[in-house]
């Protein structure tokens, strides 16, 4: 893992919670996309040394929003920086953890992402993201 990529923290409403962000905490807004393969909308927030990213369901079907419904807004993943992605998913694999999907696939940003089971990650959600 080269280092942390960013935070992801689900949200109901990323308008209804921007301004705690931009105006309380004062981190600059870097950009607002909506990952349609996701299912949701992101904000990212440059938080000084690493980002947040702000995750908004896009309706009821999506990982996120059954994140919400399950246990509320909050964290939802750590995302690593990582290069090779493919190769690292094999390696990882291999050493016996559980991966969500067979490939990487679209991610924010442009990047490409595959997330680990929390099953095999001690009850955490990482998130591998190489950015292309």
């Amino acid at each position: 893992m080269k280092k942390v990529d960013h935070i992801g923290i689900a949200v109901r409403s990323i308008d209804e919670v921007l301004t705690y962000y931009t105006e309380t905490l004062g981190c600059p807004l870097l950009k607002i996309e909506e990952v349609a393969s996701q299912k949701v909308k992101v904000a990212f927030i440059d938080a000084g040394n690493i980002k947040l990213e702000l995750l908004e369901p896009l309706d009821d079907t999506g990982a996120v929003a059954k994140f919400i419904e399950k246990r509320g807004v909050g964290i939802h993943h750590i995302a690593f920086g990582v290069e090779n992605i493919e190769q690292r998913m094999t390696e990882l694999r291999d050493k016996g953890v559980q991966l969500l999907s067979e490939h990487a696939g679209p991610g924010a940003g442009g990047a490409m992402v595959a997330f680990l089971h929390p099953k095999s990650s001690n009850g955490v959600l990482y998130e591998l993201c190489e950015k292309q």
